[in-house]
């Protein structure tokens, strides 16, 4: 099956349910909507000819008949413990009577008021998966923090159910914080335990002038569920954007970003870490356009993979020529627990400017055997003194972690990870 094919699913669905969408009869959202179809249709799932999908594979896709969600999900369910005050989708719709957050909106409900704004960074007649969520997103969160405002803590959780047949949801969520103002956003994907579901989000995301956003993702989908997500953020000049992306759940996930700095002395950090077991596919990809003066970056990725995974990071640092002054960093490192395990490394660096400081690297290893002898000589049992030594590797990426109640986090999503691996 060709990857038009795979997707024709997808095309004929989208035309019967457009005239049920949200915002169905806004003109520019239907013809926002008609232009990724067009290209989506055209060009079907990425294929592994596509040099940016090179080493991650959704054949597979193509060959399972998703439902799209369109009736909201009424009754309870059961959702893991708030980290924060939060706002909750399930099955990629808004659910106000599970949300506390005062400033939770539900962008289906605000679409008349959006035009300019929704569809500004998003490419989808360059990047397939965000087309396909052009195509068919019902909802998602729009959040706005006004001038000089601290937004605190947030969490946005986004919880799959159990259906008879897989299920495909695309939420659109629209952030933008203006000058000044500050924000912590904590998300979680998570679903039920034996759901099979397509979790395709799409983030646009706006940092003004002298704004921080510090967002951490926790990415621990169903063990059946794939999550394919793209984000695009626009940092103003003296803004902050800080991502880090935990990737630990899902059978195949792919978390693609996409930052442009675009204003003096703005900073973006992306970091990260892939935690994989037997029969997981994770595939972290990263663009980071420096287009003005005086920006830095950072980013450090781990991957820890054991059994029979895969791991993939790609990371392209653009420095364009008016981004004299430029600070660019970037590390990809890597852990193998397993002899069967695999990771595809390809860092990139592409500089039209002459003063700048820009370093990439990669590497590969093993848990040190000399280091494992030493604490099992000292009485340490085995699963404990892996645990001990992958903690390490991975505490250069949370320490880079600020805030709290990420961090936090982000410690508990790790151990969990660990107690799981170790007791199977």
């Amino acid at each position: 099956m060709n990857a038009v094919a795979g997707a024709a699913g997808f095309s004929h669905r989208f035309e019967g349910l457009r005239s049920r969408l949200p915002g169905a009869k806004l003109p520019w959202l239907d013809a926002l909507r008609g232009e990724a179809a067009e290209s989506f249709g055209a060009q079907g799932f990425p294929t592994r000819r596509v040099e940016a999908w090179k080493y991650t594979d959704l054949n597979p896709l193509g060959h399972v008949s998703f439902d799209e969600p369109l009736t909201l999900l009424d009754g309870g369910v059961t959702l893991p413990p708030a980290i924060a005050p939060r706002v909750v989708f399930v099955d990629g719709r808004f659910r106000e009577d599970l949300s506390d957050h005062p400033g939770a909106r539900s962008l289906a409900r605000h679409l008349p008021e959006l035009e300019g704004r929704l569809g500004v960074l998003a490419q989808p007649a360059r990047e397939p998966m965000a087309g396909l969520n052009t195509m068919l997103f019902e909802d998602g969160l729009l959040l706005e923090i006004g001038e000089g405002v601290d937004g605190g803590v947030m969490e946005l959780l986004s919880y799959a159910t159990a259906c008879e047949r897989p299920q495909a949801f695309h939420p659109r969520h629209l952030i933008r914080l203006a000058p000044g103002a500050s924000l912590t956003l904590i998300e979680t994907a998570t679903g039920a335990a034996r759901a099979r579901y397509l979790h395709n989000p799409v983030y646009e995301i706006e940092v003004a002038e002298g704004a921080r956003l510090t967002h951490g993702r926790l990415q621990q989908e169903a063990r059946e569920a794939w999550h394919l997500s793209t984000v695009y953020a626009r940092v103003a000049a003296g803004g902050v954007y800080d991502n880090f992306t935990l990737n630990a759940g899902g059978k195949l996930a792919r978390n693609e970003i996409h930052t442009a700095l675009t204003g003096a002395r703005a900073q973006c950090h992306m970091n990260g870490a892939q935690l994989l077991v037997d029969g997981q596919h994770a595939d972290t990809t990263t663009a980071l356009d420096h287009a003005a003066p005086d920006c830095s970056s950072r980013q450090t990725y781990k991957t820890v993979l054991s059994g029979k995974s895969r791991g993939v990071f790609q990371g392209k640092i653009l420095v364009r020529q008016a981004a004299q002054k430029t600070d660019g960093y970037q590390m990809n490192q890597a852990l193998l627990l397993s002899p069967d395990a695999e990771i595809d490394s390809k860092p990139q660096l592409e500089i039209y400017a002459d003063d700048v400081k820009c370093s990439h690297g990669a590497t590969v290893g093993e848990l040190d055997a000399d280091q494992l002898f030493y604490l099992r000589a000292r009485g340490i049992p085995e699963s404990e003194a892996k645990a001990m030594l992958v903690e390490a590797f991975l505490q250069e990426a949370v320490e880079s972690v600020a805030e709290e109640t990420l961090r936090g986090a982000l410690a508990r999503a790790v151990d969990g990870w660990w107690r799981a691996e170790a007791a199977a």
